[in-house]
């Protein structure tokens, strides 16, 4: 019988273990802070932020190792909030160091070096790109900026391969010295801790391991449970996932073109305040050189400098023949337009050229240009009477607007992955221990469930009622209910068996007593058809030791023709009783009518077949009746069957049959001896027997003398 070990109580146990999972996952989120700090001080161009999390992944599992990863990365948060974007990077960790560490990697040390390069990736390849998405790669204070620097001098690599490249390097090295901590101090924990560090939720007797490995393969007609369950919370996730990425780049767009808006409309306010409106002339003839027209440009510069977003800051006054340039600030792409000159007005200008020459108000401009697309602001400038005398402008590329939306969008998405990635673990861990581990648990005992003896009922009732599962909810009212309808099916199976089996004590009985009065009306039997039942089962028995028809001779052939037995003379109830009982051997008339009994018995047991559905064993008394006097060379009554084509119930009855008219006493005859009948059985064979019946018959002749004593001594005692 397979054991469980019993369900844990509330108490002081599941106190103490609760308390120990506690302990030991806090000094998890203690190591990652540790060595990371310890890294960061030292001057190490190392991370060693994962090793608590591969520890809890390795020796907890998922949901632990995740958890961890998690929370150090929200710890981290208070050195550098950036670090939040990385939470999808631990969780991918935790989520393979928990299956590598189920698959026994870290058992040896050269399999829990294959592990590295797969951490690697994570941390290196997918990190990289998650850094160039969120930050873009400017070669600024990172662990691996100054080994991107001398890649990218070198000339032969790009900004974006030379980080790339040392990125995964650095993160190769960091990897594998994490690897090596992890292993060593999974080996310090005795062995004995281990199983309890291991986070579980039994709400049930825990299943074996055996066990554990078939609830998560079970073989089903399509999607498992657990995979159906995985699928759904995926989709589910997939769905708000979309949901919220389309709101959030709405919501996003809209958010930074009023900030990108307001920006710009700020700077080209201060610029325009910058303008001395009377001194716009002085301005357009005005060396670029001059110390005034420097101080204003200064002014202006500042303003661009306090603003990042802000790429070009200019003033213009609109003439007929086109802009004439006031102020127009350099950049390191774009040298400016010396003041004085007049432009040609862009094409994306045009439409608003009038209320330029009118002095109005323009909305902010969104649009493509020579310079690219950007999102472009004019504030007017007016003199003392209130006329428009210049307009002061600031513009934005709408590339850093795309590029701010892809950081934001790349930030919601990092966050969103790792929380899916937490609650997919949380869940399929709440549905393993509250759902697939009970009804598989249910499931195998069901299969397991043995019916073919008493012991293996009690047994299989034991298992099943002993896997105590308490989820509080329909699981445990289903195990309740099925427990219950078991054990009642098995009482009732118990209760039917035992009817049957008085039913075939008196389906036997009441053969015998037909059989009884038959031979009650033939005085030269005596006790035939007990001693011929009897005989008829020791060849059937010793058959079965030689291996002799093996795929006939089966428990139930076995059955059916020894019960069977008694009815082979049934037949004689048709016979007279002179011709029955007469002292004289019978005439060949008499014999012929004496021979008529065999398909009288036939027609008697074919008119008890057609009364039931289940003809079992009668079919076996049709063949005994009928063929009991046929022979083996074709000699016999009443068909003159031979050999393989008389029923092999019969043969075994021919041998059977002789032999106890040979050593019984009839009216005409006296009994002959043990031994000579054994040797008319022996010159028969071949002849009037089946030679393998009549020779094993003969072989077991200490088995048959036991036979025929004790019915004798039965016999005297009657």
């Amino acid at each position: 019988m397979e054991k469980t070990s019993a369900k844990q109580k509330p108490g002081a146990t599941d106190k103490k273990y609760v308390q120990f999972q506690i302990f030991f996952f806090t000094a998890t989120i203690v190591i990652n802070f540790i060595l990371s700090r310890a890294a960061g001080r030292l001057g190490l161009p190392l991370y060693l932020d994962n090793v608590g999390t591969l520890l809890a992944a390795v020796l907890g599992g998922y949901l632990p190792g995740i958890v961890v990863g998690y929370l150090n990365n929200i710890i981290n948060m208070g050195g550098n909030p950036g670090n939040a974007y990385y939470v999808v990077l631990s969780t991918l960790i935790a989520a393979c160091g928990a299956y590598f560490g189920r698959k026994g990697y870290f058992k040896k040390f050269g399999k829990a070096l294959l592990t590295v390069p797969v951490f690697a990736f994570i941390g290196g390849v997918l990190g990289s790109v998650l850094t160039f998405l969120l930050y873009g790669y400017g070669m600024g204070e990172g662990i691996s900026a100054p080994f991107a620097r001398a890649l990218l001098e070198s000339g032969k690599l790009n900004v974006f391969w030379a980080q790339m490249i040392s990125d995964v390097a650095i993160d190769l090295v960091d990897k594998l010295i994490t690897v090596i901590l992890a292993f060593f101090l999974i080996k310090l924990i005795p062995d004995h801790l281990k199983p309890g560090l291991w986070l579980t939720g039994w709400r049930q007797a825990p299943l074996s391991e055996a066990a554990l490995n078939d609830a998560r393969h079970n073989i089903t007609r399509s999607f498992s449970l657990r995979g159906k369950i995985i699928g759904i919370i995926s989709v589910i996730m997939f769905c708000v996932a979309v949901v919220t990425t389309i709101i959030s780049y709405i919501l996003y767009q809209s958010f930074a073109m009023k900030q990108y808006t307001y920006s710009c409309r700020s700077a080209a306010k201060l610029a325009a305040m910058l303008i001395d409106p009377e001194k716009t002339d002085e301005y357009l003839s005005m060396d670029p050189s001059d110390p005034a027209y420097l101080a204003v440009e200064e002014k202006l510069e500042g303003v661009r400098n306090g603003n990042p977003d802000i790429e070009y800051i200019y003033v213009y006054r609109f003439t007929p023949e086109g802009p004439r340039v006031l102020f127009d600030l350099d950049t390191p792409e774009v040298k400016g337009v010396d003041p004085g000159n007049v432009i040609e007005l862009e094409e994306y200008l045009t439409p608003y050229k009038e209320d330029f020459l009118a002095g109005k108000e323009i909305e902010p401009l969104l649009d493509d240009t020579i310079y690219g697309r950007l999102l472009t602001v004019f504030e007017p400038v007016y003199d003392h009477n209130g006329n428009c005398v210049c307009y002061a402008a600031a513009d934005i590329r709408v590339e850093d607007i795309k590029i701010s939306t892809l950081n934001y969008m790349t930030k919601v998405f990092s966050l969103f992955v790792g929380f899916y990635i937490f609650v997919l673990a949380l869940c399929i861990w709440l549905v393993d221990y509250h759902l697939i581990y009970p009804i598989a648990a249910m499931t195998r005992s069901a299969r397991k469930f043995a019916y073919d003896s008493e012991e293996a009922r009690e047994i299989s009732v034991y298992r099943l009622q002993h896997l105590d599962i308490a989820t509080g909810d329909e699981i445990e009212n289903l195990y309740e209910s099925l427990s219950k309808t078991i054990a009642e099916t098995v009482g009732y199976l118990e209760d039917v068996q035992a009817k049957g089996e008085e039913i075939a004590h008196m389906q036997n009985g009441l053969i015998y007593v037909l059989a009884d009065m038959v031979e009650s009306r033939d005085k030269n039997t005596g006790d035939h058809v007990r001693k011929t039942a009897a005989y008829v089962r020791l060849i059937m028995e010793k058959m079965r030791e030689k291996g002799l028809y093996s795929d006939m001779l089966t428990d139930e052939y076995m059955e059916d023709v020894a019960n069977s037995a008694p009815l082979h003379d049934v037949g004689k109830i048709m016979v007279s009783d002179v011709i029955l009982n007469k002292p004289d051997r019978l005439t060949d008339e008499e014999y012929e009518l004496m021979k008529q009994h065999t398909t009288a018995g036939s027609k008697i047991i074919s008119s008890a077949m057609a009364l039931v559905s289940n003809t079992g064993y009668l079919q076996e008394a049709k063949n005994l009746a009928t063929y009991h006097h046929e022979r083996w060379d074709g000699k016999g009554y009443p068909s003159g069957l031979a050999g393989e084509a008389i029923p092999l119930s019969a043969r075994i009855m021919a041998v059977a049959d002789v032999f106890d008219a040979l050593v019984s006493r009839r009216s005409y005859k006296e009994p002959f001896s043990f031994e000579k009948s054994m040797e008319i059985i022996e010159e028969g064979a071949g002849t009037q027997f089946d030679p393998q019946i009549a020779r094993l018959f003969v072989e077991a002749a200490d088995a048959v003398r036991e036979v025929t004593a004790a019915h004798e001594a039965a016999l005297e005692k009657s």
